[in-house]
């Protein structure tokens, strides 16, 4: 996982990644990954087509997403294992 290319989502307008939330009780937030940049893209539009323009693809390598998670809060990763669907594999940091 180190040595490998993710792609995340970030907002244009704020600057803040696409995370998610697994359970809304609880304030716990997963950082997105997408394993290539049109999967990101295929995401976007298939489950936010009227935002999707608000969006960029940035990537990131494996070896940088733990300063990431760290700086912006996040309690572990999803990584996008299809984005249509989508099934996404959560992994904590904790």
């Amino acid at each position: 996982m180190l040595s490998q290319v993710f792609y995340l989502l970030r907002s244009r307008s704020d600057g803040k990644y696409l995370c998610a939330y697994p359970n809304p009780d609880a304030a716990v937030s997963y950082l997105l990954m997408f394993r290539e940049d049109y999967d990101a893209l295929s995401y976007l539009n298939a489950h936010a087509a009227e935002v999707a323009d608000r969006f960029g693809v940035e990537s990131i390598s494996g070896s940088s997403v733990k300063t990431l998670l760290e700086r912006w809060g996040f309690n572990g990763v999803g990584v996008v294992q299809d984005p249509l669907l989508p099934n996404i594999e959560f992994l904590t940091t904790r």
